[in-house]
Order: C-alpha cells, then structure tokens, then sequence
C-alpha cells in the first residue's frame, strides 16, 4: 500500500494543508523541517486512524489533543489500497482499507534495560502499541520476547518430532539477518557490533541479548543510545517482517543518536533490505545522513515543512532534488563552500539552481537564493563566492563597472534565466519538426512592440531596487542606452532586456510541448552559462 495524497483541516497545527503528487512507486517519504514545523504532526493522522479503527472515542476525548480551533478536525488520505476519510471524534470511514495496515513508532522509543516480562502474543494484534503518538513506545520489550521464542520454537519443534534441529538453518533464519544488516550500518569496523548469545527471561532475570564488540561481549543494556536506536528499529522489523507487508509504515526521528554516516547507512539498509516493495516508509528528520540518502535514491520523495504558516492554506508537493535547498534545515547555505572544497559554488536566484546543476559543469555547483539582492550581498560580503544574477535593466556600461568591482559577481547577457531557455538559437538546437526559427523570431519581436510601452514606464523604477548601485558603483544617470536597446528591431539588441518570464506569450511554442529540464540540458545553453563564469 501507498500514499498518493493526504488532505488535513484544523487537524492540530494544520488549517488547512494539501500535500499531493506522491509517485506510487515511492518506497519512502522523508519529511524535513525545523523542529515544531510539523512533521510529527502529521504521523498523528495515521495514528489516529488506526487506533480509533473500531469506535471512535467521544469527541470530547480527543478534540483537544487532535483539533485545532473550534471547527471539527478532518483529514483524508488516498492510498494506492482506497480512500480514508475521517471527521475527528464523530465518523471514520474506509474504502476497501484496514487500519491494521498502518504501523507507527514514536521518537521516544529506546528501551533502557530489558525488563523480566513480555508478552509477544501482543504483536499479532498491534495491541502494545501507544494510545497516541507522543507516548513512549515500548514495544522493543515484546520485540525482543518474540524474537527468543521464535528461536526457542525452532530448536524446540524437532525434538517433538522426532527430528534434529538444524541449527545452520536456525541462524540462517534468526541470527544472520539481524547481524548481515548490522554489518552494513557499521562496517566493517572491529567496534561494530554482532549478536552472540541470547537468554531467556525468568521471573528472577530478564531476558538477554549479548553482542560482541571487538574481543568483548556485551549485554543490550550497556550498549549505547545511537545502538540501540539501531537494534530496536532492526529487530522491530525483523519480528515484525509479516505484518509490513502491504502496510504504511510510521517512525518518527529515525536519525536519533546516529552520526551523518551512520544516519544514511541505517536508513539505506531499512529502506532497501526491510521495506516491502508493497509498502512505504514515512519518516521525518532534519539529518543530513538522510537528507542525502533520500536525495541520491529514486525510491524516495523528500516533503519539505520548513518555514510554512500553517495557519493559512498549503500545498506540499514533493521537492525537487536537484535544489539543494533540501540541505538547508542540516546545513547553512553559509558552510556549503567548507563541505563542496573541491567545487565552485555558484550563488544564483531563486530556484534556477536546479536547471543551472542540470548542465554539469565541471566542478561547480549552483546554490539558489531569494533573490538577487541575497545574490549581491553574498558576493559583497565575501568577495571570493561566486554568484550569477538575472540581467533585469542593467546596461552594458553598468555591467562593466559592477564585474570591476566584483570580479565573481557574474551577470546574465539577457534579462533573465528564461531569455536563454526560450532564446530562438536553444531551441533550435533541439531539433524540433515544424520548428521555424525565423517565425519564431518575428513572433518575439512583435510582442516585443506590443508591450514595449507598458514595458519602458518598469525601467526606472525597476532599477531603483538594485542592491549593487546602493554601494560605489556609479549608476548610469539615465536609461537612455537601455531604452535605445530595447525599441531596436536588432533582435540582440532588444532581447537583452525583453522579459520572456512574464511578458512573452509561448502560445507558439505550446505546439512543442517544451520542458524546462529539456531546454536546461543543451550545449548552446551550457556554453552560454560557461562562457559568463569564465
């Protein structure tokens, strides 16, 4: 079963949020965000649903835990299996979906020492889990019972039936998935850790699990947090492996405890050793371990929860991967140059940093910003960055005295990202039949003449704006040049400050059906953008 799409209304922080377009080949779903941006949140709609599968609690139960204001909390999600719809206290209703098919664990979940009671019958039933999603999840205890048992049961079973146990095929069961997925988290590391030797519980003594790390061996209840984080989530996985199938699976705060690497090794073994291809795991971290993970695999989509008011309408759409603003939350953009020593790091506006990467120049990596305000003040505070920005009005002359001053401080020959991306010479390069490169061209010039009044009264109060000339660049004392430019029918002339973002009508291109990543992959585009760095 898969998430496709999750509508939420005054459900605890949410007013009303819309996260769509998750692919339904996505085995995992990574939420980022700052801390109380959220995500945890979000896990208390699956774990309402599945624990208030059969009756729902009185509404006066749970509408201060779940409900935001006074209107009724709701929430909706559409699966891959059916439909869930659910108004918070009064109804739930399901299409051709079982609630047992959602499976959480909190953030709060390492079990300090083991005690001397468990009750693995409990697993079957899901019955051990939290009443809510904030309390402490101790399921590890029965986790572990079972665990011994179903061994206990294996070597036990021949003896009644008259045959030999075979422990080859005990540990090949048992023992050897759990140490082979602790291996690839750890390493090959002499300090990484295996299980040795196990014990049943007494009513004197508590069950044990004995790990050897290095020439020692050790108790579970020593270990330390980041590895019992790791063995509680393993061995969840491993006893629980059935149920899985076919299921949303919940964790809050993977990451807890783990350095980067083990962080991303940890969440690469759960996803692609432990998660059905019929299941999905949701998970939220601010981790840079899994932040990189989620970005490299095609099996996962990162939702992005930083910075929203959540007071107000939202769309949550999956983040595209090739804007490392999907870093920001575990690393400022202010490090990138100390952790990227081998790259050129590029500060560009906006999200053009995802196309501009999309080339691949040769050691250099683009980053976006806000603005090209936020592009100038980087380079003007630390004149060894490098930055690109949008031409807007800002003749050559200009152009000249700002390179002088900020010899990295680059700036596009056009007005904008889109002049190249749309520039008659790209897509011609494309190769596209019907595609008449001078129709097109007289297409952009008549646009041109028919916007070039609304156009002209932007330019002085455009150029206002522009942070470069609030230092000791002269700024030129009129457009004139600019306006000289732009009422030109010389194609290069006026195409430098004509706006094909805003003000060109592609409706001759609609035939083409053009994409940015494709008009973003060409070599005209490429040496146009290396001929500027350079």
């Amino acid at each position: 079963m898969k998430i496709k799409s999750i509508e939420l209304k005054n459900f605890k922080r949410f007013t009303d949020l819309s996260i769509n377009g998750i692919p339904e080949h996505s085995k995992l779903v990574l939420l980022i965000g700052a801390n109380g941006s959220g995500k945890s949140s979000l896990f208390d709609v699956f774990s309402y649903f599945q624990t208030q599968k059969t009756e729902p609690s009185p509404r006066d139960e749970v509408a201060e835990y779940y409900q935001k204001g006074s209107e009724i909390a709701e929430f909706s999600i559409g699966t891959t299996n059916g439909n869930i719809h659910s108004l918070i206290g009064i109804q739930s209703s399901a299409e051709n979906l079982d609630s047992q098919r959602f499976f959480g664990r909190s953030s709060v979940r390492i079990v300090p020492t083991l005690g001397k009671k468990g009750n693995p019958y409990e697993i079957e039933q899901d019955t051990d889990r939290p009443e809510k999603f904030i309390e402490n999840d101790i399921r590890f205890v029965n986790d572990v019972y079972a665990y011994i048992k179903q061994i206990d049961d294996a070597m036990r079973e021949p003896v009644f039936s008259g045959r030999k146990a075979d422990t080859l095929q005990i540990f090949h069961s048992f023992i050897d998935p759990l140490n082979q997925s602790l291996s690839r988290i750890f390493g090959n590391d002499k300090l990484a850790i295996q299980i040795v030797e196990f014990a049943s519980s007494t009513p004197e003594v508590a069950a044990k699990l004995i790990f050897k790390k290095g020439e020692f061996k050790i108790n579970y209840d020593l270990l330390s947090h980041g590895e019992k984080q790791i063995v509680v989530l393993l061995l969840n996985f491993i006893v629980r492996k059935k149920q899985y199938e076919d299921a949303i699976i919940y964790i809050d705060e993977m990451d807890c405890h783990l350095n980067t690497t083990l962080q991303e090794t940890l969440l690469k073994e759960i996803v692609e050793k432990w998660i059905p291809d019929s299941s999905q795991l949701w998970t939220a971290s601010h981790a840079l371990g899994f932040i990189d993970y989620a970005r490299k695999t095609d099996e996962a989509v990162i939702l992005d929860f930083d910075s929203l008011n959540f007071d107000i309408p939202q769309i949550i759409t999956p983040q595209s991967k090739e804007v490392l603003d999907v870093y920001d939350i575990a690393i400022p953009k202010s490090i990138l140059s100390q952790l990227f020593s081998d790259k050129k790091i590029v500060f560009c506006e906006n999200k053009n940093d995802e196309y501009f990467n999309l080339m691949g120049i040769e050691k250099t990596l683009f980053v976006g910003v806000k603005d090209s305000r936020d592009v100038f003040l980087n380079v003007k505070n630390d004149k060894i960055k490098f930055t690109l920005r949008d031409r807007d009005f800002i003749s050559d002359e200009e152009v000249v005295r700002i390179q002088e001053k900020f010899p990295n401080h680059r700036i596009l020959k056009y007005y904008d990202f889109e002049n190249y991306l749309y520039h008659p010479e790209n897509i011609a390069e494309l190769g596209l039949k019907g595609f008449d490169i001078l129709a097109y061209k007289k297409d952009i010039l008549n646009q041109k003449k028919e916007k070039l009044p609304y156009i002209l009264t932007k330019v002085e109060s455009a150029r206002k704006t522009y942070e470069e000339f609030k230092t000791d660049i002269n700024q030129d004392e009129s457009p004139k040049s600019i306006v000289d430019d732009f009422v030109s029918d010389d194609f290069e002339r006026f195409y430098k400050f004509f706006d094909m973002k805003d003000q060109f009508n592609r409706s001759y291109l609609a035939q083409f059906n053009l994409t940015i990543k494709a008009l973003a992959s060409t070599n005209w585009f490429k040496k146009e953008i290396e001929q500027i760095l350079q």
